[in-house]
């Protein structure tokens, strides 16, 4: 472990609320252990550890971020990606092993959202060079939440979103039947339609998508028309 974490571990430790922590956990099916730390006051400690210990040196930041995915409570995992957003404009593509290992590790939507949209999503932007080599990996992964950041990680890019690599990803997906796929699929093109209303609806009609996958695309679209 790390000594830059024991400041954070004592204050989480001193907020833990065992009566927070049963339904946070029910929450998320049982997958996770919590301490039962809601978000605000995470995000509040989270603040007053940084102010007081800085932001670590970036030759740290994968050491730690995998001691903080490593401890069992998920609020840690949490910090973890608090710590890559707060640091994310030092990033650099010798990152993306330590990204891949957070995404297929401990995996479920609370951290695969914001690392896809976020992390993988700002990176990727920063170094388009890279993104192919790793997107073209990830793409044909058996692990269907490195082909949900595949879906994903455009979501902020609005008019810079790469329109034909969205969807020749939807549409090799189109055919899953796991859940969190036919989920990212509609979520995707729901984002997307408020950039290119006329595009996503022109994909819609032209394919046949998973019931939840259209149904979500269109959701933002059949708003603006109430």
């Amino acid at each position: 472990m790390n000594d830059y974490l024991l400041p954070l571990i004592e204050l989480y430790n001193e907020a833990a609320n065992s009566e927070n922590a049963g339904p946070m956990e029910k929450y998320m099916r049982h997958q996770f252990e919590f301490l039962g730390i809601k978000s605000p006051e995470r995000k509040r400690l989270f603040r007053e550890f940084v102010q007081q210990q800085g932001l670590p040196d970036l030759a740290d930041l994968d050491k730690i971020c995998r001691d903080l995915w490593h401890l069992p409570e998920r609020e840690y995992q949490y910090s973890a990606m608090d710590l890559l957003e707060r640091m994310r404009r030092k990033l650099t593509p010798d990152f993306i092993p330590l990204l891949e290992y957070l995404i297929i590790t401990k995996s479920w939507w609370d951290t695969i959202d914001g690392l896809a949209s976020h992390s993988v999503g700002d990176l990727f932007k920063k170094y388009p060079d890279i993104r192919d080599e790793h997107i073209d990996r990830w793409r044909v992964s058996d692990n269907f939440w490195l082909r949900r950041i595949t879906l994903l990680f455009q979501l902020r890019y609005k008019h810079e979103t790469d329109e034909a690599l969205l969807f020749d990803l939807i549409l090799e997906n189109v055919d899953s039947e796991e859940f969190f796929i036919q989920k990212a699929i509609g979520w995707a093109l729901r984002e997307y339609s408020k950039t290119n209303a006329t595009a996503v609806t022109t994909f819609v009609n032209n394919h046949t998508l998973p019931r939840l996958s259209q149904r979500e695309a269109l959701k933002w679209l059949k708003k603006q028309q109430t």
